[in-house]
């Protein structure tokens, strides 16, 4: 039976991990995701846990902590934001690369340069290809679920990698929806116990965690570790149904609003999609094929799939909440043109960078952009593809 509550999305992430009972949870503070340790050490302080929760003196610290415990076989969750993700850099990629099934949430926010608290997703993508998969969330419900999924994903024996949850900081991470949540014991159910085959404290096996790699194995061994990404979209689904079944709530690697019959869509990742579908409603009553993919699995990216999705479309806006600095769009669109690419008949694509460092994005930004595919595909002229939404130029 779901338990009806009205909490804030750092609260579910929080409820998620006390339902699930980690080992050991490393964490140091970043806003806007500080709530989430904030709440879990007063589970642990009322004894609501068996976690061992280690406070450090950086993030840095704390992704190291995190592989220490799950390299020793504990399941281990943490969470961070924006440059606290930046200082943890070195480590995820030792992380993935030690296959550690380490669990994390992210509460996206943007990078400094200038300092900004704000939500956008230059944090997580500049993490784009540590070879942690990454899951993103439109609202506080599916960062619950997410959460969960992720770390049955993630301890799957076909994957062994870690993960990351994404939620738009202050947006989700901070206001307040309606949100169902599981029993306890049906958490605990689902995701079961943490039974890794190779650790540091299994007397009966020697094993060494992140040595040196030579020149002999390395190659190889990216080569397991990508096979094992790759690994990730099946076990994502299979867990998502399994899912569905005890809650009712559908999971894919991606959704789809409206878009079986649009003759335009954008491609959005997080919360933006949730103002999208309002504006897809009102445009629809107008009389307009619209409709909108929402990326749930960014890493592993799913371009088949997204390109059977998309192909029937005329014209497609990709929505980046991160600048790569490529000069030529951001690193959504880069990966849509390419799924793209080996379509029969290439759809028009632009890219639109938005809501940087919170920026406002409102129903009226959303069907501007409408207007504009509109115009591609009545004109025949893509025009500029590397665009801005909302700036004043």
């Amino acid at each position: 039976m779901s338990i009806r509550d009205r909490l804030s999305g750092n609260e579910a992430i929080a409820i998620a991990m006390k339902q699930i009972n980690p080992d050991v949870l490393p964490a140091f503070p970043i806003t806007p995701s500080t709530e989430i340790p904030q709440y879990f050490s007063q589970y642990v302080a009322n004894g609501e846990v068996d976690t061992e929760f280690v406070t450090v003196e950086s993030e840095h610290s704390a992704m190291s902590a995190c592989i220490g415990s799950e390299a020793a076989g504990a399941r281990t969750f943490t969470a961070t934001s924006s440059a606290g993700l930046a200082l943890m850099f070195e480590m995820l990629y030792v992380a993935s690369s030690s296959r550690l099934p380490i669990t994390l949430a992210c509460v996206n926010r943007a990078l400094t340069g200038p300092i900004n608290i704000n939500a956008d997703h230059s944090d997580s993508m500049g993490a784009r290809d540590s070879g942690w998969i990454q899951i993103y969330s439109e609202n506080n419900q599916e960062a619950y679920d997410n959460f969960i999924q992720a770390v049955k994903i993630a301890e799957h024996k076909d994957v062994m990698l870690p993960a990351m949850v994404c939620q738009d900081g202050f947006i989700t991470s901070h206001a307040v929806e309606n949100i169902e949540l599981l029993e306890d014991a049906a958490v605990k159910t689902f995701v079961g116990d943490y039974k890794p085959e190779d650790y540091l404290l299994n007397e009966n096996d020697k094993l060494a965690v992140g040595p040196y790699d030579t020149v002999s194995f390395y190659l190889e061994h990216k080569r397991q570790q990508a096979e094992a990404m790759i690994n990730v979209k099946r076990v994502a689904l299979e867990v998502a149904a399994e899912y569905e079944a005890v809650t009712g709530r559908k999971y894919g690697l991606f959704e789809t609003y409206k878009l079986e019959d649009a003759d335009t869509a954008l491609v959005i990742i997080n919360s933006t999609a949730g103002t999208a579908k309002d504006a897809i409603d009102t445009l629809r009553n107008a009389g307009k094929k619209v409709g909108l993919l929402k990326i749930r699995l960014f890493r592993p990216f799913p371009k088949d799939e997204i390109a059977e999705a998309l192909k029937h479309v005329k014209a497609i806006a990709v929505m980046d909440r991160a600048e790569s600095f490529s000069a030529a769009g951001g690193p959504l669109f880069a990966e849509v043109r390419s799924a793209m690419y080996d379509c029969a008949e290439h759809p028009a694509i632009v890219n639109y960078i938005y809501g940087l460092g919170g920026r406002d994005v409102r129903t009226t930004d959303i069907e501007s952009v409408y207007t504009d595919l509109d115009t591609i595909v009545e004109s025949g002229n893509i025009g500029e593809t590397y665009r801005y939404l909302g700036v004043r130029e």
